[in-house]
């Protein structure tokens, strides 16, 4: 299989999910050249600095994945996905149908559309919940293959997916994988289909998405260090 031309250090996206902006830039600075990616979603839009944040991320250097999870009529978030690749993010989530993910590439310019295939805090019984009668790996396997078909640029899929995107859809399919652990999960939390950082890339993952073990960690920057070293060993 081909690997992407991706910069190492790119491929770590942390998950800068903190309640208010000046605890994100602290961090930000505090992680310096060990995080060159960062994730940003409802809770930072919920602060009212959602796009100064953004700004000052891209004059720091560092790429922006917009986590919002678009999902609207067609011919809204085709609009909103128009203006926003007009602030120079990299990633964007959209969910939705055919129609929408279409309309959200038409309109995508420079941003990379990312569809949400299952999220990562979804198990059988939550899918049961929602009515989806087929199993996840199936699940994933036909959002992907209609997100590629819309002309998005990839999808969010959690890595115990990953492998049988490979198998069965376009290689040039970028894969985000958010539910990462450094090592194998023991922690109680949120994420029910989580996985490793080595496992991730090994199964065929283009980036992963890290959040609390890194924030929580005592050392934020040799966390994320420590990250990138086991993804130095993956290629």
């Amino acid at each position: 299989m081909k690997t992407k031309d991706i910069d190492l250090k790119d491929r770590l996206i942390f998950a800068l999910d903190v309640p208010e902006v000046a605890q994100a830039k602290d961090l930000v600075i505090q992680l310096d050249d060990s995080v060159s990616f960062y994730k940003i979603g409802m809770e930072m839009l919920m602060t009212g600095q959602f796009f100064p944040l953004m700004d000052w991320l891209i004059a720091q250097d560092k790429k922006v994945f917009v986590d919002l999870k678009f999902f609207d009529v067609p011919e809204t978030v085709g609009r909103t996905i128009n203006r926003l690749s007009q602030y120079g993010a990299t990633f964007a989530t959209i969910h939705g149908n055919q129609a929408l993910m279409e309309k959200a590439a038409e309109n995508k310019g420079n941003l990379k559309i990312l569809a949400v295939t299952a999220l990562t805090s979804l198990d059988r019984g939550d899918l049961d919940d929602l009515g989806f009668k087929c199993n996840v790996q199936d699940l994933v396997i036909s959002r992907a293959k209609r997100a590629f078909e819309a002309g998005c640029d990839g999808v969010v899929s959690s890595g115990l997916e990953v492998p049988f995107l490979r198998e069965f859809v376009d290689n040039k399919l970028i894969a985000v994988t958010p539910g990462i652990r450094p090592v194998n999960n023991t922690v109680e939390d949120d994420q029910k289909r989580v996985i490793d950082v080595a496992t991730a890339f090994k199964s065929g993952s283009d980036y992963i998405v890290v959040g609390r073990p890194i924030k929580n960690a005592a050392d934020p920057y040799q966390a994320a260090s420590n990250i990138q070293d086991i993804i130095k060993t993956c290629f």
